[in-house]
């Protein structure tokens, strides 16, 4: 059991002194919940921390926050303690498994579940305040189109759509796009597909999402809508004993399929 978010020593070892550089926000969205986003972010986190990267992951699904759950942490300061100014900000960063940082949220956190002005501010100050200690902040976001989801993608610099070959998953991976393009000018949108069957499915994915787009997002806007291959993630049932042992999968099992397709998105990521 990974006890780091609960040492009382934790939180003075956590964050990173200040970077030379403001870190790159990326945004990891998905149009509905069950295609893996969260445990993906967490993954890509240890791959780009493995790469030299000083990562920070915020949990952002402020309502249904499980990112905890997913690293095995258990946290006694949140980012509910964090806007109720009972601890500060320095306080909730803990390190993580994998190499990284996490600033966890708290579960059924109902309060924050509607953008209101309140939310907007909170989001964008704690946002400004970690982004000099990190070279990159990876927002797990909360899955769908609602206003906070969108408002905490609209902070981002990048936005990395999740999705799997279901087709429930692709069409609200193809909602999310066109609200993303529509309503934020989003032009250059990451398309990562998880759950693959057979190697080359999530390319063939990502050019039948263009097709859509093409046709029904692009006409009217002053420039097209382009989505980029990040990568795909096979099936695979070491994922599944991760998930259930709660360990990173580029920990438990580095040499699979699903870890490999993993370092390769985030390699990506980088470039």
């Amino acid at each position: 059991m990974n006890t780091a978010a609960s040492r009382p020593d934790a939180a003075d070892a956590a964050a990173p002194p200040p970077s030379q550089k403001r870190a790159r926000i990326t945004a990891i969205t998905s149009g509905k919940g069950g295609v893996g986003k969260t445990f993906l972010s967490a993954n890509l986190a240890a791959a780009l921390a493995r790469q030299g990267e000083r990562v920070l992951v915020l949990d952002a699904d402020l309502g249904l926050a499980n990112l905890d759950v997913v690293l095995n942490l258990f946290p006694k300061i949140t980012l509910h303690d964090v806007f109720t100014g009972k601890n500060t900000l320095e306080q909730a960063i803990v390190p993580a498994p994998g190499g990284f940082h996490v600033l966890l949220a708290g579960s059924g956190m109902v309060e924050y579940s509607r953008l209101t002005p309140e939310v907007r501010d909170l989001l964008v100050d704690v946002v400004a305040k970690v982004r000099p200690q990190f070279d990159r902040i990876l927002l797990d976001t909360g899955a769908g189109i609602s206003d906070v989801v969108l408002y905490t993608v609209s902070l981002a610099d990048e936005v990395l759509v999740v999705t799997t070959p279901e087709p429930t998953a692709l069409t609200d991976a193809y909602a999310t796009i066109k609200v993303l393009a529509t309503t934020q000018g989003r032009r250059d949108i990451r398309l990562l597909v998880n759950q693959v069957t057979r190697p080359g499915d999530g390319r063939t994915i990502r050019g039948q999402l263009q097709q859509v787009v093409d046709r029904y997002v692009t006409p009217g806007l002053e420039s097209p809508v382009k989505l980029e291959f990040l990568g795909e993630i096979g099936t695979d049932k070491t994922v599944r004993e991760a998930v259930t042992r709660r360990q990173l999968l580029l920990e438990a099992f580095p040499g699979c399929a699903a870890a490999q397709g993993v370092v390769a998105a985030a390699t990506r990521l980088l470039a």
